[in-house]
C-alpha cells in the first residue's frame, strides 16, 4: 500500500505529529476506535522515547498485512528508528511502567507497548541505536500469545521521498502451502503515478504467486502496461526443497545472507510493463536456517554495507528492514528517492518479540 507516513522527531512538538499520523493511518486502515486509541498510545510512547533516550529520530508508519493471519485487513505498523546510544538494559526497559525519567514519563513504557500491540519487536545495539516495531491490528492483542508460529517470515518498511504522502515503491508477500513469494516493486519515477504502478504489481501477485518468478514477471508485464511501469524483484521460497528462487527486472537490489556470508542476486535491465527483456534467468540458491534475504529499491545507497549482525535473522523482518535502512544512510545523507526494504527471514524468534 502506497500511503506512508515519515515523521521526524527532533523536538517535543513532534510527539503530537506522530500521534496524529498514527490516528490518520488507523482511519485509512479502518481500525475501530479502541484500536485507534491503542495505535495513538504506542505512537506517543515511541516518539517520547526517541526524545528522552536517543536525542531524536523518526517514526515510520506503514499499512501492512500481518503475517500468519487469515485476516487480510491492513494493520498499522509503527517503526521508530534512531542513531542513539542504544538501550543498556533491554530486559529492564521491557517491564511495564519502566522509566528513567519519571517526571516526563507517560507511565506506559515499551513493556506496555509490547502487551497491547498485536506484534512487537526491537533491536538495540550499543553506539548504533535502536529500532522498535509495533503493529496494531483490528482485534485486540491476545495476552500471553507466545512467539509466532515457526517458519519463514516476510516484512518491510517503506519511506517516501521528501516525506510525501505516497511512495512509488511497494512490497507484498503471498504464502501458500510450502511456498512463500516476496515481491518488491519500484514504480518508474516517484509520486502518484509511480505508486499506481507498484501497487498494481503487488495486487497482481496474489493471483499469480503459484507461478515461478520469471513467469510472474511476465504476467506482471501485462498487468502493468496501462501504468508507467516498474522495476520488480521476485523471490520465491520453496520450504520443502529448502531452495530460494529469484528473478528481477530493473534497478532493484537483492542480497542473501547465509552462514554469515552475503551474496548479491542480480536483476536484468528493463522495466516491467514497458521494456522488459524477452527472457529472464532465474537464480536458485540454498535456503538455510540462518538465511536472511534483503530486497530493496534504488533509494538505498548503491554501495550500502550489509549488516554484520547475527541477531537480525531472529528479528521481526520489519525490524531487520529498518536496521538496514538506518545503517545504510544518515541524517547527513538523506534518501534521494522513495525507499523500500523488504526482508525474508528463516523464522527465528527474537527474545523481545511477540505476535506473528
Amino acid at each position: 500500500m502506497s500511503r506512508v507516513w515519515d515523521v521526524p522527531v527532533d523536538d517535543s512538538t513532534r510527539v503530537r505529529d506522530v500521534r496524529v499520523a498514527a490516528e490518520e493511518a488507523s482511519a485509512c486502515a479502518g481500525l475501530p476506535p479502541n484500536r485507534t486509541a491503542t495505535a495513538a498510545l504506542v505512537a506517543t510512547e515511541l516518539a517520547t522515547n526517541l526524545l528522552r533516550h536517543a536525542g531524536g529520530g523518526r517514526v515510520l508508519i506503514n499499512l501492512v498485512e500481518r503475517a500468519h493471519d487469515d485476516d487480510h485487513r491492513p494493520a498499522v505498523q509503527l517503526v521508530s528508528v534512531d542513531h542513539g546510544p542504544g538501550i543498556p538494559d533491554v530486559a529492564a526497559a521491557m517491564r511495564d511502567g519502566y522509566t528513567t525519567t519519571v517526571a516526563t514519563s507517560l507511565g506506559a513504557g515499551l513493556g506496555t507497548c509490547r502487551r497491547i500491540a498485536n506484534d512487537f519487536d526491537l533491536h538495540s545495539a550499543p553506539g548504533r541505536g535502536t529500532v522498535v516495531m509495533a503493529r496494531i491490528g483490528h482485534e485486540p492483542a491476545v495476552r500471553n500469545q507466545g512467539p509466532p508460529p515457526p517458519g519463514p517470515r516476510a516484512g518491510g518498511v517503506n519511506v517516501p521521498l521528501g516525506r510525501a504522502e505516497q511512495s512509488g515503491d511497494a512490497w507484498g508477500r503471498v504464502r501458500g502451502g510450502d511456498r512463500l513469494t516476496l515481491l518488491l516493486a519500484d514504480g518508474l519515477g516517484h509520486g502518484a503515478k509511480a505508486a499506481e504502478a507498484s501497487t498494481a504489481a503487488v495486487a497482481e501477485l496474489r493471483g499469480v504467486s503459484e507461478l515461478p518468478p520469471p513467469e510472474i514477471l511476465r504476467r506482471l508485464g501485462r498487468a502493468l502496461r496501462p501504468t508507467r511501469g516498474a522495476a520488480v524483484a521476485v523471490a520465491q521460497l520453496d520450504m520443502g526443497a529448502g531452495e530460494l528462487s529469484f528473478a528481477g527486472i530493473g534497478n532493484v537490489g537483492a542480497r542473501l545472507r547465509t552462514g554469515g556470508t552475503w551474496k548479491a542476486l542480480l536483476s536484468r535491465p528493463g522495466i516491467v510493463g514497458a521494456q522488459a527483456p524477452a527472457s529472464v534467468p532465474v537464480q536458485r540458491v540454498p535456503w538455510q536456517a540462518d538465511s536472511l534475504l534483503v530486497l530493496h529499491s534504488d533509494g538505498l545507497p548503491s554501495r550500502w554495507t550489509p549488516p554484520d549482525d547475527g541477531v537480525l535473522p531472529g528479528c521481526d523482518p520489519a525490524v531487520a528492514a529498518a536496521v538496514v535502512l538506518r545503517d545504510a544512510g544518515s541524517a547527513a545523507r538523506p534518501t534521494r528517492d522513495d525507499t523500500c526494504v523488504a526482508v525474508l527471514t528463516a523464522g527465528g524468534v527474537s527474545r523481545h518479540g511477540s505476535g506473528a
